[in-house]
């Protein structure tokens, strides 16, 4: 039997509940006019940052 978007949705819900973790960044368009720029440069927003952590956790440790 085909899922119906209600279940198909409360599905998503329960994945997203389960398996991720949200995490949100606020930039100063003025103080931060330079990292905004760089980001707005790379295809990934998302997979910049967690490449930056990671080339960090592996140089620190």
């Amino acid at each position: 039997m085909p899922k119906t978007p209600d279940s198909n949705l409360k599905a998503i819900t329960k994945f997203t509940k389960e398996k991720t973790v949200s995490v949100n960044l606020r930039l100063n368009k003025n103080t931060d006019a330079d990292i905004i720029a760089k980001l707005e440069t790379v295809p990934s927003k998302m997979g910049y940052i967690k490449a930056l952590i990671r080339a960090d956790m592996e140089k620190n440790g």
